[in-house]
């Protein structure tokens, strides 16, 4: 497949692939005219790409995720860890989320008089986020 195909298929652009070939995390296998060509695998490497990138993980980090050969080689302890802070991030969001829920609909005329809303600031404060009911 050409570059064009490629990041039409994967919904890229041709730049990306040229970056990311740069990186080392896709190769070419050639070219036809002024046109890279990569081979069918390309598009499972680039769809590992996108959810490595979703994940959080940096491009760096995504290049190990890859053998000599182009195929995966994951390394399962990096991804436990991504997954727990992932996890811990997915539990600081929800009690933040709790508080600006609570803060939207708080009967009480100022904020910062509302006794939940204050336990929600000294909890942010003290880095202690925890998905209870405020």
């Amino acid at each position: 497949m050409d570059i064009g195909e490629v990041a039409k298929k994967a919904k890229v652009a041709p730049s990306t692939l040229r970056f990311y070939e740069e990186k080392g995390l896709i190769k070419s296998i050639g070219r036809q005219g002024l046109r890279r060509q990569y081979a069918k695998q390309v598009l499972d490497q680039l769809a590992l790409i996108a959810l490595g990138r979703a994940a959080g993980f940096s491009l760096d980090e995504i290049v190990t995720m890859f053998g000599q050969d182009g195929q995966p080689k994951l390394d399962r302890k990096m991804l436990n860890d991504k997954a727990e802070q992932l996890e811990q991030m997915a539990r600081r969001l929800h009690f933040i989320s709790e508080g600006l829920r609570h803060a939207a609909v708080c009967p009480a005329e100022n904020h910062m008089q509302c006794p939940t809303f204050q336990s929600f600031l000294t909890a942010a404060i003290a880095g202690e986020y925890q998905p209870t009911k405020l």
